[in-house]
């Protein structure tokens, strides 16, 4: 591996090209005409123009992106998270083009992006999995009849796609045909595929990954978990680690089924493997798997001391896992907050403009990741994530003393930003206390907010 295309733009082509750095690979970046002025851009070794500002006519072409790799030299491709990361067909493209894929093999990104084949490979292998259906569906009356044996509420997702997108709850049969309409239309315009399958719900449950990674020489590892329970409308927006409320025997058992679906995948390069919780129980059910890197990985890199992106590389490269399986969590704790241009004042709508001044907070325990500056014009087109703030403590008090502190220093103008919704949230006595799940910040805290 010599020279890289970097698919992707923003914070995680940013950090991309940092790591390559370090190993001494050449980096090539690709851009829209909306990111003609943005920090990947000026990163990289050398630069292309990929398109229009939407990302279906940039970054989201498979082909075009490989014509770049090639007309430039590239021997590799590094995907990121989002776009085109978890598309089995651009992997398998790239690998057919000569090029290295930075990231899983097409095969496994196929089986665990079909979200009821990677439920009965997780079943296979003696995970337990939530109670739902054997296969996905395209009509609702096909679904009706199994929706009543599993039982109401039911949580229906798209079979080809996460993040979130295509998902609805039905809490009656009455409200199941609306809501699977709902589920289809949006799986269809996110992943071109409206098959549905269909879940138990449970109302009150902290979400709990755990990241992995393989090498492909036969060693596997995992590196604990993350809470990313504090959500709105299943987009996270805080994470931690450890997690405040899993005992360690739960823990152990967690992180050794995650690592018996990687070895039973034969999986290579980073993933994350993702449990739902129910505190009352104590019962963990696995969900799905993600076959990339996360959003959210500075938590266990900051928890664990390693280099996930820098071991991407490496691993891609042939090389054999740099680290194994770290000692289990002793009282550190490391929090994440994503720092959005949106308005919470205003159902969290999305904000692009100006920054007119940015200044992050600096100091010990604290790391920033970003892509932005004073200045940057922020697209429409994108996401609205402008930052992610780590905040790290020797215990969970310190680490939020040290973030409130953060959040206390964060300057930004130009564009509302999510750091007092932030602020607000560390000091809340259930998130202190740890008694939030995946619908606490909309049904519970948002509410007790605008009382």
């Amino acid at each position: 591996m010599r020279r890289v295309l970097i698919a992707n733009r923003g914070e995680i082509a940013l950090r991309a090209i940092r790591a390559c750095r370090g190993l001494g690979l050449e980096t090539v970046a690709v851009h829209s005409s909306a990111d003609r002025n943005a920090a990947h851009v000026w990163a990289a070794d050398r630069t292309i123009c990929i398109g229009p500002p939407p990302a279906k006519a940039s970054y989201l072409l498979g082909d075009a992106l490989i014509a770049v790799a090639e007309n430039t030299g590239c021997d590799a491709v590094y995907p990121g998270y989002g776009f085109l990361s978890e598309k089995s067909s651009f992997a398998e493209a790239c690998t057919s083009a000569g090029l290295t894929f930075v990231g899983p093999d097409a095969e496994s990104i196929a089986l665990m992006g079909d979200k009821v084949a990677a439920r009965r490979t997780a079943a296979s292998l003696g995970i337990p999995v939530v109670p739902g259906s054997e296969g996905g569906y395209l009509r609702a009356a096909d679904a009706a009849m199994r929706a009543r044996e599993i039982g109401y509420p039911l949580l229906l997702k798209a079979s080809g796609g996460g993040g979130g997108r295509g998902m609805r709850v039905a809490e009656s049969h009455d409200a199941f045909q609306a809501r699977f309409d709902q589920a289809t239309a949006e799986a269809e315009a996110a992943f071109g595929l409206p098959e549905i399958y269909l879940e138990r719900f449970f109302p009150a449950v902290r979400h709990i990954e755990i990241q992995v990674f393989g090498d492909g020489h036969g060693n596997a590892v995992h590196l604990w978990e993350r809470d990313c329970s504090v959500q709105r409308r299943h987009q996270k927006l805080v994470e931690e680690a450890p997690s405040p409320v899993l005992p360690p025997d739960t823990r152990r058992a967690m992180a050794a089924a995650a690592l018996a679906l990687v070895r039973g995948l034969r999986y290579r390069n980073a993933g994350t493997v993702e449990f739902i919780y129910d505190v009352e129980s104590g019962s963990f059910f696995f969900i799905e798997m993600n076959t990339r890197i996360q959003v959210e990985h500075p938590v266990t890199e900051m928890l664990t001391g390693t280099d996930l992106v820098t071991e991407q590389f490496r691993v891609a490269s042939g090389e054999r896992l740099s680290f194994g399986i770290p000692l289990e969590p002793d009282g550190r704790c490391v929090i994440e907050f994503r720092i959005n241009a949106e308005d919470p004042a205003q159902d969290f709508r999305p904000v692009p403009g100006t920054l007119a001044s940015w200044a992050p907070p600096v100091g010990p325990e604290i790391r920033l990741d970003s892509h932005v500056y004073e200045g940057y014009r922020i697209p429409p087109h994108y996401d609205s994530m402008l930052a992610k703030l780590i905040v790290t403590g020797a215990s969970r008090a310190e680490a939020l003393a040290t973030a409130r502190g953060a959040l206390r220093r964060f300057r930004v103008t130009g564009v509302p930003t999510t750091i007092p919704f932030h602020a607000a949230l560390i000091d809340d006595p259930d998130f202190l206390e740890g008694r939030v799940h995946t619908r606490w910040v909309e049904n519970t805290f948002l509410p007790r907010e605008a009382a």
